[in-house]
């Protein structure tokens, strides 16, 4: 039973171009919102939307300019309003090794040899990039903030290949026989240190990140990784998570797992958990770069009440017709909306929000990729330029905005079919759509909201459209008005519109 006390609901629509003309000329659709479809995730409270922080945060933190306003355009009032931090715990590889060629994704361990020792410590200050931009975007973010740490490979002393790309074979696991309470243990100091030096709040730790893939090999030029088989070994270092947890204290934190590629291989780690380590989970994480199976991964959490994350995505594909720099919005668009109908998750994180950057110098020895070209696909959704101590901003960045902005942490999601989402707000009393046009011509869509006691008389209009340099950017158009609980609404050609609804019960 959904207590609608509780529901903070807003309606996000994707109109597609097969719709009938009507008397005008124009296309249109009717939209029908029922509250009986709200999503039941995490008792039906939306908790917001976010981004990785590496390997961005990583590569610009050094700069308080660029870490800061990184912070705002990503997390303040004034940009996309995120408030889920994923922030990653290197593991660190062998500092003889030099195989990573991106500038960013050598993320720095907090351990170091101690040559007078003769053992290793804690170094502290090793990843002051990242916590430099982690601290701001937890400032900017308010009483909202959500921070998840995760790892992506275990330091690389505590690997069999020794090295934390991988191992020699990808499809084997390579963290150690002895180093998986030593690797538990690692984690939850650092989550310890986060909280009780920094003062910063931890949600959660995800102690796997794709973990049953044949990604992750030795030398890789790309990044950090770690294979461990769905069953025995993801369960094993899940548990031995928890176990660190309690040794340290640690009761606010909850263990999030697997962090799998797609549905498909989190639902199979699920069913291959141990159940001790299916009682020490407390939420799935799943990233949907595939889509098989992901309508049975968001059944299977309403079913056994599970709670349920989209924890990472992006991509580099575009929507629309001839839709130039809007291309990549529209796809964007299109995936969390997809997402959000299929897996009714209470929170979606995208990867990284930049994954380009301008150098003229590089950084580690190593050249970045520069600008990237804004009217094809491309990941991230924006670009920093080191050069200049800028960010520079793009339309899938205003795109997201449009969903960011307004669908606020608190929010209950309510499905309306293929092409529809919706949710409201019974504290502010409001109603949100956000509407999606990928036809190059104008649609008109229709808006019945007859299923709630009352609506306002008006509605207000946020749209993006067009292109970075003349286009529209969350611009604030005239209101329009509402009769007998519907809203006729035009939909620009290539555009993302937000409606904003008060006085709805």
């Amino acid at each position: 039973m959904i207590k609608f006390s509780r529901l903070k609901r807003m309606l996000l629509i994707m109109l597609g171009c097969s719709v009938a003309a009507s008397a005008a000329g124009s296309e249109s659709k009717a939209i029908s919102v029922s509250l009986k479809n709200a999503s039941v995730n995490n008792e039906g409270v939306f908790e917001g939307w976010g981004t990785s922080l590496c390997w961005w945060a990583n590569r610009l933190g050094y700069s308080d300019t660029l870490a800061q306003l990184s912070a705002d355009l990503f997390y303040g009032e004034d940009g996309l309003r995120f408030n889920i931090m994923r922030y990653n715990i290197g593991g660190g590889d062998d500092p003889a090794h030099n195989h990573i060629t991106r500038t960013d994704s050598a993320v720095p361990g907090w351990m170091k040899w101690d040559e007078a020792q003769q053992r290793f410590v804690y170094n502290y200050t090793a990843d002051h990039n990242q916590l430099n931009v982690l601290l701001r975007a937890v400032k900017a973010s308010g009483e909202n903030a959500l921070v998840e740490v995760f790892s992506n490979s275990p330091p690389y002393f505590m690997t069999i290949s020794g090295c934390s790309s991988g191992g020699k074979n990808p499809n084997k696991n390579n963290l150690r026989e002895d180093s998986y309470a030593g690797f538990a243990d690692y984690l939850v100091h650092v989550t310890d240190y986060i909280q009780r030096e920094l003062g910063v709040t931890v949600t959660s730790l995800s102690p796997m990140n794709e973990p049953n893939t044949n990604y992750w090999r030795s030398f890789s030029d790309k990044q950090e990784g770690c294979h461990f088989d769905a069953g025995e070994a993801q369960s094993r270092i899940i548990e031995e998570v928890a176990d660190a947890l309690r040794r340290y204290g640690i009761s606010n934190v909850i263990i999030s797992a697997s962090d799998e590629t797609s549905p498909d291989k989190q639902l199979q780690a699920w069913h291959a958990y141990s159940g001790k380590a299916k009682a020490a989970i407390g939420r799935i994480n799943t990233h949907s770069y595939g889509v098989d199976q992901i309508d049975k991964l968001g059944s299977l959490a309403r079913e056994q009440n599970l709670h349920l994350w989209m924890s990472e995505v992006d991509g580099s594909e575009t929507a629309g017709e001839n839709a130039g720099e809007m291309g990549s919005a529209l796809w964007f668009g299109q995936k969390i909306i997809s997402d959000l109908n299929a897996l009714s998750p209470s929170a979606w994180v995208m990867w990284q929000a930049i994954d380009n950057h301008i150098s003229s110098e590089g950084y580690n020895g190593n050249r970045d990729y520069g600008m990237v070209d804004v009217n094809h696909g491309f990941w991230g959704v924006a670009v920093a330029d080191h050069d200049r101590e800028e960010i520079v901003l793009t339309q899938k960045y205003y795109g997201l905005g449009q969903f960011t902005r307004y669908i606020r942490p608190g929010s209950t999601l309510i499905h309306c079919g293929s092409d529809a989402i919706a949710a409201y707000d019974p504290v502010k009393k409001e109603l949100v759509i956000v509407a999606l046009n990928t036809c190059a011509k104008e649609q008109q869509a229709q808006f019945d909201l007859t299923s709630f006691d009352a609506v306002g008389s008006v509605s207000q209009v946020i749209r993006t459209s067009g292109s970075t340099c003349d286009g529209e950017h969350w611009a604030r158009l005239t209101d329009l008005p509402l009769a007998k609980k519907t809203l006729s609404a035009p939909l620009k050609g290539n555009s993302i519109t937000t409606f904003i609804i008060s006085g709805v019960e």
